[in-house]
């Protein structure tokens, strides 16, 4: 695979692949039985209130966070049981075999600051992944490329717009060559203006069949690129579907309450 193809989609078994997943922070109740299946080339979008769960979902299945109970496979392994995960070590191998399948863009870039463009890009394959240097530079590059930084590759995170480090957010990313990527509410910490840039280098993604788990609050976004719309609230899904039925037809009250204060706050 070249470092700008995404993985081919095929009809099978679900790529992923979430049953009654669990988690609990003291007595709050953040999961209360998270059930997800995404398919190879297919974009889920997970929409809600803040505080019902929708990044917690994403941590659990990148292995940044632990559930209490539940199972997350993939096809071809892992294959994790949250509620019998072993000792620490056995569980430290279950969440880095789980981050092998799957790369995150998180919602404030969390770029190294110490660190140029390029060595951004390039941490993740060379330290984590073991590729060659000159291999992961030239994947690197042509990455930046791709999305309009490569004039950018000495340049520091503090250098960049907030639009930009988010670009380089995303090309971090797709270097590691994931089976899932990952977003998390990836502009809600930019600028207006600046939303529109990092919204049109992931829909290119979408074009391309990359497979996606992402939380928005851009719902003109998710109703335009994803396959299938989970809403969230209270730490469970309250209702899923196709975007048509989900944005004009949603069968619970909850989500017709959420999408008007949304879409017609001031009707």
């Amino acid at each position: 695979m070249s470092p700008i193809d995404a993985p081919t989609p095929y009809a099978s078994a679900p790529l992923l692949r979430a049953t009654g997943l669990t988690k609990a922070f003291g007595a709050h109740e953040v999961l209360k039985g998270f059930d997800l299946e995404v398919r190879r080339g297919e974009v889920v979008a997970l929409i809600g209130p803040s505080g019902s769960g929708k990044t917690t979902v994403l941590r659990s299945l990148n292995g940044l966070e632990t559930p209490d109970a539940g199972v997350l496979a993939f096809d071809g392994g892992p294959v994790v049981d949250f509620a019998n995960l072993g000792d620490r070590r056995s569980a430290d191998r279950s969440r880095r075999k789980l981050r092998d399948r799957s790369a995150m863009v998180f919602q404030h870039h969390n770029l190294f600051p110490h660190m140029t463009v390029l060595q951004n890009v390039m941490e993740g394959p060379v330290q984590v992944q073991r590729v060659p240097k000159q291999r992961a530079q030239e994947e690197a590059l042509a990455l930046l490329d791709r999305v309009g930084l490569a004039d950018k590759r000495d340049a520091y995170p503090f250098q960049l717009s907030g639009g930009q480090q988010q670009r380089v957010g995303i090309v971090r990313a797709l270097a590691l060559k994931p089976d899932l990527l990952l977003f998390d509410e990836p502009t809600s910490a930019l600028d207006p203006e600046l939303v529109g840039e990092v919204l049109s280098v992931i829909s290119e993604l979408v074009a391309e069949g990359w497979t996606m788990v992402i939380v928005t609050h851009e719902l003109a976004f998710a109703r335009q690129v994803a396959d299938e719309i989970l809403f969230m609230d209270g730490g469970v899904v309250v209702e899923r579907g196709v975007p048509s039925q989900v944005f004009t037809a949603p069968v619970h009250e909850r989500t017709r309450r959420f999408l008007d204060r949304i879409l017609r706050p001031f009707e």
